[in-house]
């Protein structure tokens, strides 16, 4: 068999590469591959590097023919649109379509995506909208996503900063799929100059990424004190952020 394992240089997917070779390595051939994205954490390719190695397996750059940068600031502009009701067209152009030619070139039988074991409906989703040939060995496992943070520090690999800095996900600074006032207003505090650069570049586009009492306003709109929903927080070291403290 031919399985495709993409992985996102989050934790889950990590984890998800290691139990598919464990699990499929000596008898199917096992694909690790990976979407780069310029905007992602500086860190992040330390952490795939480090991944790779505990994997013993070569982790493979996929990229998109029509943005070879990887840059979802390029796709913004050319796409004068970040995100709303359609979802991001970066995530379209960066991950989606690359990984749909690299499947029509190589006809991989099984696709592995990190699903962890909250993610259920996601993984049905997938299922029903893209290709009934997923694996989901984290879910099979009961592995959530706390699960995979022990794994990934029990084998001694340094979880991305992102992590470390209070964010839920390694992707990236500033995410256009958020709406949450908590989630920008943080990006505000730990990178201003993210939080500049997304607000300057939704004006011109005219995307207001925010929503306040189910109303979406523009960056530049957003009150420094709003608050809305709490940002997942997961104890990646220790109990580094706590519950009640960490978005303060």
């Amino acid at each position: 068999m031919k399985i495709a394992v993409w992985f996102s240089c989050g934790a889950a997917s990590a984890v998800a590469a290691k139990v598919t070779l464990d699990t499929y390595g000596k008898d199917s051939d096992v694909y690790i591959l990976n979407n780069p994205i310029l905007e992602e954490g500086e860190d992040n390719q330390r952490f795939l590097n480090d991944v790779q190695d505990w994997l013993d397996h070569p982790i493979e750059h996929i990229r998109s023919a029509r943005y070879p940068k990887g840059s979802v600031k390029e796709v913004w502009d050319v796409k004068k649109y970040m995100s709303g009701v359609s979802g991001a067209p970066c995530t379209q152009e960066l991950k989606k379509k690359p990984r749909q030619a690299w499947e029509a070139i190589h006809k991989p039988d099984w696709t592995v995506l990190g699903f962890t074991a909250e993610e259920q409906g996601r993984a049905d989703r997938f299922r029903m909208t893209e290709r009934e040939s997923l694996l989901t060995p984290l879910i099979d496992k009961g592995y959530t996503k706390q699960h995979c943070f022990d794994i990934i520090m029990d084998a001694g690999i340094r979880l991305p900063s992102l992590y470390l800095n209070g964010y839920s996900n390694a992707n990236c600074i500033g995410c256009v799929k958020a709406t949450s006032p908590t989630y920008w207003n943080f990006v505000r505090e730990k990178h201003p100059e993210i939080f500049k650069d997304r607000m300057e570049q939704s004006k011109k586009i005219g995307a207001r990424l925010v929503r306040v009492k189910n109303v979406r306003i523009f960056l530049e709109d957003l009150d420094p004190k709003a608050k809305g929903h709490k940002m997942k927080d997961y104890d990646v070291d220790c109990g580094l952020f706590c519950e009640e403290g960490a978005w303060k």
